[in-house]
């Protein structure tokens, strides 16, 4: 029988679910998230572009010496001792004008599509991943230039002197590289780099939103947050993404074969194929501790950077 006190009365209604920590956080205009994203990107660019500068070098060293095991410390030692540590600052230019566009693109459309996602349903791990793909994918099309110039000018140093193309600069490398080669070589690799993007959003940018909301859950917030979040997020995202990051450091500096006259990459799954055949499969992996110690750190550095700067925005707006 049902008590007479409650006789004849509705059920209460559900106690509403606690908002998650991203959810709770009011949106910010776009281009606050653009803004801080593109400092961030910098900010962490400038600590980590040394480590970056010597797992391009790693990684496509293999090209000269097939089958050869490197290691990190070693090989660091030797570019330091051949060229002086300033060498290893080669390209920061174009280092940072990929921050400004690819840096401040993935994260600040991610926010973007993110709040917008929201409007219609809860901001989940599907929804973040969706939001996340579709951001680094765009993001890394439009920096694609910025990127070929990069590794060209972070590996240039490291060919025998013969063989080097002697950029002087950012402008210089862009400039030749229209002349020389064609507009179009700006976004030679740009399959595996944009490819890669979609999976670092997945993998980086939609994991760290969401380790942000798991570590909370734990009791963990404020900056110890950000710094959980952001390296687990970092890891993930180097094991996954390392393949394609060799597919397009090779495709990126790749020269004419002058016995064929072709290009000896044409594609990311040709790429990815060709070296796996003729030198191993863990020869995508070669460089992948400088690799891990870039994406860690500039994960963490570029998110702790964001975080604050948003942070200021919101005790102001």
């Amino acid at each position: 029988p049902v008590p007479t006190a409650f006789a004849g009365t509705s059920p209460s209604p559900p106690a509403p679910i606690p908002p998650t920590a991203a959810m709770s956080e009011k949106p910010i205009p776009g281009w606050v998230s653009f803004t801080t994203s593109g400092i961030g990107g910098i900010f962490g660019w400038l600590f980590v572009h040394p480590v970056n500068t010597i797992g391009v070098r790693m990684n496509l060293s293999s090209i000269q010496n097939p089958g050869v095991s490197l290691s990190f410390v070693k090989f660091s030692q030797g570019q330091i001792k051949a060229n002086g540590f300033a060498d290893l600052y080669s390209g920061i230019g174009a280092g940072i004008w990929r921050q400004v566009f690819y840096a401040s693109s993935r994260y600040g459309l991610f926010q973007v599509f993110r709040d917008n996602l929201a409007k219609y349903r809860e901001t989940d791990l599907l929804s973040r991943l969706l939001a996340a793909s579709a951001a680094g994918g765009c993001a890394a099309y439009i920096a694609c230039p910025c990127e070929v110039a990069l590794v060209r000018l972070a590996n240039d140093s490291s060919y025998p002197v013969a063989d080097r193309r002697n950029y002087t600069g950012v402008m210089n490398c862009a400039t030749r590289i229209a002349s020389e080669e064609g507009v179009a070589a700006f976004w030679r690799g740009s399959t595996p780099f944009v490819t890669r993007a979609c999976l670092v959003g997945a993998t980086q940018v939609a994991t760290y939103d969401q380790f942000k909301t798991i570590y909370a859950g734990f009791g963990i917030k404020g900056g110890a947050n950000v710094v959980a979040s952001s390296f687990t997020a970092g890891l993930v995202y180097s094991v996954v993404t390392m393949p394609f990051e060799s597919a397009k450091n090779r495709m990126a500096s790749q020269r004419v074969d002058p016995a064929t006259g072709k290009l000896p990459y044409t594609g990311l799954v040709q790429t990815l194929q060709s070296v796996a055949a003729k030198e191993g499969p863990m020869t995508l992996y070669n460089g992948f501790t400088p690799y891990f110690m870039r994406c860690g750190g500039h994960t963490v550095l570029m998110f702790f950077m964001v975080e604050e700067l948003q942070k200021q925005y919101r005790a102001r707006a």
